[in-house]
């Protein structure tokens, strides 16, 4: 956890300085860095205990709701002041946002927009069920392919399996479209293959193996369900028209999107951990190193592709916001799931000093941050970028010579 917290609040935070230099927003950003500094302070007090009690796992969770209830009161007054009510608020942000794959000149969205007009049909005419089906679970666009190169019709065809399976398990609703994505026929597909996705990746799969009574197993259940829901919903509606509890398909989504994500950075973390018993490197080394890159993965991927697409603040601030979330939740609920069995105290095994040096590298961190940041009057740009990168390859660097004896430091 302290080395994917260090990692996202130096690599890739100074990362996003360097792709687009930005004002950062002064008050937010002041709050997240001091309840992450808090956090931090918990889990020293935690090490230095070497054990995790009842009350310091609750400790996590009412930290992290205080820290939601500061964000929610502090944005409502903030509007107020401003006198925009509930209105959203847009500053510092771009105007449009588009997508890199779509991204062409003038000249070939002229041609684009003159062969859609081209191939439009002179009369409107109704798709049918089989037709909506077929065509909401192709993830290819005909007219997109002629147009890309040859290296994005290489990429896409690797990407095909994956999208046909996330538009086959995963329904999404669009509200700016004028039908707001509904389309019934899949819609009806995803209440049957939603549920057999949510328990065949529920704990690896261990429910989907699970009988009832040891006779009739778990997934056939949720199959009769499933489809005998999907069969209500395909009598009850339209094609044309989307009912009016199609906001339910929208938490559905949620759901089997967190549990895929789950399934596969689950995934990622056991090849990683496969990989560190074959090289021998210790559990600490690989918290260090390979954990986690591979647990930052998503984080680098979306803060930089938010920050590229003109949303710098909205990047930083997820740099903190996320592993804020990540170390109070993740390690609070994870305790109490685990003091369920009935162990009431969790005693935590420290592998040298390592653990001490990653957990003061990250605190030293936000310490840098809160300092530098305000002192340049909140506008990060390039400096700050090289400083929060060359922080972390001293921290890399310090940590591995620790871990090798090169480094050798008084016992505590």
């Amino acid at each position: 956890m302290p080395g994917a917290g260090v990692f996202v609040t130096t690599v890739v935070a100074g990362g996003i300085a360097l792709l687009k230099p930005f004002t950062v927003a002064s008050r937010p950003f002041l709050r997240d860095t001091v309840f992450y500094m808090v956090a931090v302070f918990l889990t020293f007090t935690m090490l230095y205990f070497r054990r995790i009690t009842l009350a310091g796992a609750l400790s996590y969770l009412g930290l992290y709701i205080f820290y939601v209830l500061t964000v929610v009161i502090c944005t409502w007054i903030h509007r107020r002041q401003r006198g925009e009510g509930l209105s959203t608020a847009g500053s510092g942000q771009p105007e449009h946002v588009s997508d890199p794959e779509d991204e062409e000149s003038p000249s070939s969205s002229i041609h684009s927009r003159e062969y859609e007009e081209e191939y439009r049909p002179l009369l409107p005419s109704e798709e049918g069920t089989l037709q909506i089906l077929t065509k909401s679970v192709n993830p290819l666009d005909r007219r997109k392919w002629r147009r890309k190169s040859c290296y994005w019709r290489f990429l896409k065809v690797f990407k095909m399996p994956v999208e046909f399976v996330m538009l086959l398990t995963v329904p999404v609703v669009d509200p700016d479209q004028e039908d707001h994505n509904w389309k019934r026929p899949l819609n009806c597909l995803h209440l049957i293959t939603s549920p057999l996705v949510c328990i065949l990746t529920l704990k690896s799969g261990a429910y989907g193996l699970y009988k009832i009574q040891g006779v009739f197993p778990v997934w056939g259940l949720g199959l009769l369900i499933g489809a005998f829901l999907a069969a209500i919903v395909f009598c009850t509606t339209k094609n044309e028209e989307p009912p009016k509890y199609h906001c339910v398909f929208t938490f559905l989504g949620f759901l089997v999107s967190a549990l895929w994500i789950n399934t596969v950075a689950t995934e990622v973390v056991n090849v990683l951990q496969t990989l560190g018993v074959v090289f021998q490197l210790s559990n600490t080394v690989l918290g260090l190193t390979l954990l986690a890159w591979g647990n930052s993965i998503g984080d680098t991927f979306s803060d930089l592709t938010m920050a590229r697409h003109g949303y710098p603040r909205m990047a930083f601030s997820a740099c903190f916001g996320g592993i804020i979330f990540n170390m109070l939740v993740g390690v609070g609920l994870g305790c109490l799931l685990q003091m369920t069995s009935g162990q009431l105290v969790i005693k935590l095994e420290l592998d040298g000093l390592l653990v001490w040096i990653l957990a003061g590298a990250l605190g030293l961190s936000l310490v840098f941050s809160f300092i530098l940041v305000p002192a340049q009057c909140f506008q990060l740009g390039q400096g700050y970028g090289v400083c929060l990168l060359l922080y972390y390859l001293a921290f890399l660097t310090v940590a591995l010579l620790t871990e090798f004896k090169v480094i050798r430091l008084t016992t505590l």
